[in-house]
């Protein structure tokens, strides 16, 4: 080593006055000036310069460079040397110092002036010679990244400085020149005594910054040239305009969008209203920069504005007896519905021959012709296709909104315009696009409409389908007004109950409850074979299917309100037969007859109760009783069970078991209440119930039920699991019960005699005040059932149960 770079001295300690830095980190080799008006930085300037000047002529004062971090000094500084005392380029004082080598700090010690003196001890560094292949490439790799660095700075002069470093502390130490190192990587370097060690870092440091910078220009590179595609397509879009502005006076056609926008608004057969509006949003479009988001948004509503059949109406066929025709030819039974649309055609008719008078108009001058009608039923009895029928029948457009799991407010009445791709709702796009202000909308499954954080679409339809208010019914996205009072409104659901109460209040509700085995028949025959031959690719004439064959499917083969699950076996007859002609197993033309269903479809999957041996059926024993229920698939049979508990077992109280609601519960502790106080009136063995549990079970466990309707078949099973007496098996009831033994009222008669006569059942009993419902029960079933009309529990009993044999008091069972 030179004198120069001498990284110790011919002393092992050294007294040196302490200069303090702050905010540098100086690391040997490096030239630095300082800034002597800082008292401590001037204190050890002078210090080090009087004893330099007491001791060797010649020799040039040093300090002891230490970095101090929160107040607190390094283990290590830099042996400095100053070079020169003088003024700094903005003329304060100040010194030039050349960093020699690395000292470890000792004790403190004293020395002239007020200067900071301590001990310490030069950090020997050594580097073996020749240098080992692995330090080699380590020098190599941190001169390329540093000539890199410095060629991106521009840094020329500087390059040929590293690359002629050859000494390995040196060139570690060389990378403290680098701006972009903080203090803490400066320090670092300063601690870190093995040369090696510390090039390594130095050169990890580097090369971690140089990464980024890559990355830094890439995105700078990126960004600049979207920048500039950005400038070429405004700049591009400008000459187009200009292209265009200029074929367009050429051709005579509207020099810009808005002219032409202006034009078609003024063209358009418009509401006033609507016109004006629309012609607001025109301007707006014409002072809106191209570049604007604003002028799509104003182009979209233009353009759903004029499409709207703001004036187009059909002309409604005043065909009475032609509409009722259409009717019937299309569906088989619904009565109610027919006379209700004849009903509105016959008056439609009767007001247009009349024309508008003043009792016909409302508050506002329009005259209202819409209608809105509930279509409540189970599934499959065709209320969907009923809609088509009404529109074919009043000669009016169809269009069917689905509103099942629906939960956005919005879907209904659209959105605010400035959200992103916000569109009108359903029904202002349900009028589009059946292109007339007069169509025939189906809400289809209105009770499965839901309601979250989004809203209510429940509470939207409430404006819709109020004939008193939906003539000036506003979308949230076209914020004009739409008459909707022409528009005939058929809503359809499942289950009444769900639809909200204020909702239902605005719709005429019309049930359907149901078909009958004969009604099944017509349907199937008329339309469900012809539809069905055609799907399995046979003619009309090579497959007919007899009506007594149509009684059995409907009968044995599916039970249900409607006639969706008839269809599929019908369908899957067909197939069978198309398949067994393809192999060569039979012959066409062929007549499918009652004896032919099992070999083609298998077995029947419900035999009434009526057709099972005697000793099969469920009532066959004490206790168990047929009930009548309605659920969202219509009517149905449901079976109640009995027992008591063996008193050596301890049980007491009731158990109820069926999944059965509050009410259902509360119906049957009513039922053991009536017995336990009239047992003797009805000579019931009630005295041991107190020791018996009593044991009553709703089955198809995994249904849930709830009602009150079951209260008289509860009653009825545990009087005759107490007299022993069964319960007839042709009979069936349905009716609440109260604590006095009376009868009460019901809902769904209709449905429930439908399913009894369904299930093969001949006697049902109902309550007396139920009694005007019958009317609305098809004729056919009232003549197959003998319907008795009951307002005492004791009614129910003597009509029920069969007669005790011999006279006797019969032993209650035990359950086992």
């Amino acid at each position: 080593m030179t004198a120069e770079s001498a990284r110790s001295t011919e002393s092992t300690t050294l007294t040196l006055p302490v200069l303090p830095l702050d905010d540098e980190v100086v690391l040997p080799g490096m030239v630095v000036p300082l800034d002597l008006t800082d008292a401590e930085v001037r204190a050890a300037v002078e210090a080090a310069q009087s004893a330099a000047t007491s001791g060797a002529p010649g020799g040039k004062p040093r300090v002891l460079l230490v970095p101090r971090i929160d107040g607190a000094y390094a283990a290590i500084g830099t042996l400095g040397r100053i070079e020169q005392v003088g003024r700094l380029s903005d003329g304060d004082p100040g010194a030039l110092i050349r960093g020699l080598g690395r000292v470890r700090i000792g004790s403190g010690t004293t020395g002239p002036g007020a200067a900071l003196w301590v001990e310490g001890t030069p950090v020997e560094e050594t580097v073996p010679d020749p240098l080992p292949g692995s330090v080699g490439e380590l020098v190599t790799a941190y001169k390329a990244l540093a000539t890199s660095w410095l060629r991106k700075r521009g840094a020329w002069q500087v390059v040929d400085r590293v690359t002629g470093i050859d000494d390995v502390p040196t060139l570690a130490d060389n990378a403290g020149y680098l701006p972009f190192l903080t203090g803490e990587q400066k320090l670092q370097l300063l601690e870190t005594t093995d040369p090696v060690a510390r090039l390594k870092y130095a050169t990890d440091v580097l090369r971690s910054h140089l990464a980024e910078q890559d990355v830094a220009e890439s995105i700078a590179k990126d960004v600049q040239e979207g920048v500039d595609k950005q400038q070429r397509e405004f700049l591009l879009r400008r000459q187009l305009e200009a292209v265009r502005k200029e074929l367009a006076q050429l051709n005579g056609d509207p020099e810009d969008e808005g002219d032409d926008y202006r034009a078609r608004v003024e063209a358009a057969d418009l509401p006033a209203e609507v016109r004006k509006a629309a012609l607001k949003e025109v301007e707006k479009l014409e002072r809106a920069s191209d570049q604007s988001p604003e002028g799509s948004w104003i182009r979209t509503w233009l353009d759903t504005v004029l499409e709207l059949p703001w004036h187009e109406r059909t002309e409604d066929a005043y065909d009475i007896a032609g509409a009722k025709r259409v009717l019937d030819a299309d569906h088989a039974g619904l009565e109610d519905v027919k006379e209700r649309i004849t009903e509105y055609l016959a008056v439609r008719k009767r007001r247009a021959e009349r024309g508008p008078g003043p009792e016909s108009a409302g508050a506002s001058g329009r005259r209202a012709g819409g209608a809105v009608l509930a279509l409540v039923g189970p599934p499959g009895v065709g209320k969907t296709s009923l809609g088509e029928s009404v529109a074919r029948a009043m000669g009016r457009t169809f269009v069917r909104v689905a509103l099942g799991g629906i939960r956005d407010e919005a879907e209904i009445r659209g959105h605010r315009r400035t959200y992103v791709g916000a569109l009108p709702g359903r029904i202002v796009r349900a009028i589009k696009e059946a292109g007339s202000m007069n169509p025939v909308v189906l809400l289809d499954e209105i009770d499965k409409v839901g309601s979250d954080y989004r809203g209510d679409p429940s509470a939207a339809l409430l404006e819709v389908l109020d004939p008193a208010q939906n003539h000036t019914f506003r979308d949230h996205y076209l914020e004009v007004e739409l008459d909707l009072s022409d528009v005939v409104f058929l809503a359809t659901a499942n289950v009444l109950e769900a639809i909200p109460a204020p909702l239902l209040d605005r719709m005429e509700l019309v049930r359907l409850d149901g078909y009958t085995e004969d009604e099944k028949v017509v349907i199937a025959r008329d339309h469900l074979v012809p539809r069905q031959l055609e799907r399995a690719g046979l003619a009309p004439g090579e497959v007919a299917v007899t009506d007594d064959a149509l009684r059995k499917l409907a009968g044995e083969y599916t039970r249900e309100a409607g006639v969706r699950d008839l269809e599929r076996s019908v369908a899957r007859l067909l197939r069978k037969v198309a398949a067994q002609h393809e192999l060569g197993e039979r012959e066409l033309p062929f007549t499918v007859v009652p004896d032919a269903l099992r070999p083609l479809i298998g077995r029947p999957h419900h035999i009434p109760e009526s057709a099972q041996d005697p000793a099969e059926r469920r009532t066959a024993v004490p206790g168990v009783v047929t009930g009548l229920a309605v659920t969202g698939a219509g009517g149905d049979v449901l079976y109640v069970e009995a027992s008591l508990a063996d008193p050596e077992t301890g049980a007491s109280g009731l158990t109820l078991t069926g999944q059965l609601g509050d009410v259902m519960k509360e119906s049957a502790h009513i039922a053991l209440s009536f017995l336990r106080s009239h047992g003797a009136e009805l000579e019931l063995p009630v005295g041991d119930l107190k020791e018996r549990g009593v044991h009553l079970h709703v089955p198809a466990g995994a249904v849930p039920k709830d009602g009150p309707s079951a209260g008289i078949t509860m009653t009825t099973a545990l009087a005759s699991l107490l007299s022993g007496r069964p319960v007839r098996p042709d009979v069936a009831m349905t009716g609440e019960v109260s604590l006095t033994g009376r009868v009460l009222p019901i809902g769904g008669v209709k449905q429930k005699l439908l399913a009894a006569h369904r299930a093969g059942l001949t006697t049902v009993i109902l309550p007396k005040r139920n009694e005007p419902d019958l009317d609305d029960v098809p004729a056919e079933v009232l003549e197959a059932l003998d319907v008795h009309p009951v307002a005492d529990v004791r009614q129910v009993l003597e009509l029920a149960l069969t007669p005790a044999a011999n006279g006797e008091r019969p032993v209650v069972p035990v359950a086992a």
